[in-house]
């Protein structure tokens, strides 16, 4: 998958260029309507808005996670729905770190979109600079019907069952994006249980960043190397919480020219759905 970014400065120059789609993809874990209620307040002129659960997750079931991927074909009506199909350009935003548009990404590449860059610095760095804002309620209207795309799960995920089965093994590195006293099993403020799954070594998503934009590909692909070990790159599976800030460390190692690690899309709070199980906790 191609991994880009955009400084503020390049996205306000682009701005109402033909083929440049932007996206709001501002969210919060804690209270699902702010990042809508953000958008519509203060926005990036032109950019229509991307809810996680509403857009970018599925129907959550008793053995999901908190946020499931939606099946391809719903997936591939809702990008037909946002008018992201046929972009020249889609550029995605959040408040600043990147984490749900790295979701947005990620989502894409899985349908074989790959023009698409995240914005270093998000809305946050935006606002800094002091570039232009609308406000008030965006809709997309080019939505259009999509089917000549296609799904890529089998080369870009790994689920429960093969990393349970490889559990003890080499087979996987399992990379967790949590935060560390999260990862070790200190606190979890969201998930029924807290730990990690049995083998995978942290990496919290934070490390990508350098004073809330990305490090350089070089500096990323030495960290990346380091906690790598010797591992194949396609040994790598990412994990968090619920398969959001996962895609973050992948975007990080796609950025870093380390490509072809693939993500467990269910992670922590679908590995607990099944009490039998095994999970691990450290100090």
């Amino acid at each position: 998958m191609k991994a880009s970014i955009f400084s503020p400065e390049d996205l306000s120059a682009e701005l109402g260029s033909e083929g440049l789609v932007i996206c709001d993809c501002r969210f919060s874990l804690t209270d699902p309507d702010a990042g809508r209620a953000a958008f519509e307040g203060r926005s990036i002129p032109g950019a229509r808005y991307v809810d996680l659960e509403k857009d970018l997750s599925g129907p959550i079931l008793k053995t999901s996670g908190r946020h499931p991927l939606p099946d391809a074909p719903d997936w591939i009506k809702t990008i037909g729905r946002l008018g992201l199909a046929n972009a020249c350009q889609i550029v995605a935003y959040d408040h600043g770190p990147g984490v749900f548009a790295a979701r947005l990404w990620w989502m894409l590449g899985w349908v074989g979109i790959h023009k698409v860059a995240i914005l270093d610095g998000g809305f946050g760095r935006w606002e800094k600079l002091g570039l232009p804002v609308d406000t008030g309620k965006h809709t997309a209207k080019d939505g259009v019907p999509v089917s000549s795309l296609e799904s890529a799960a089998g080369d870009l995920c790994v689920t429960a069952q093969e990393i349970e089965a490889a559990l003890g093994s080499e087979k996987y590195l399992i990379v967790d994006a949590r935060e560390p006293k999260r990862f070790s099993g200190k606190e979890e403020p969201l998930d029924k249980k807290a730990g990690h799954i049995p083998g995978a070594v942290n990496r919290f998503l934070g490390l990508n960043l350098a004073d809330g934009r990305f490090k350089s590909p070089e500096a990323l692909r030495a960290e990346f190397d380091a906690l790598l070990g010797g591992h194949d790159v396609g040994d790598v599976v990412h994990s968090c919480g619920s398969g959001v800030t996962a895609c973050h460390n992948l975007f990080a190692m796609e950025y870093a020219g380390l490509s072809g690690s693939r993500l467990y899309p269910g992670s922590w709070s679908e590995w607990i759905a099944d009490p039998s199980r095994p999970i691990e906790t450290s100090n």
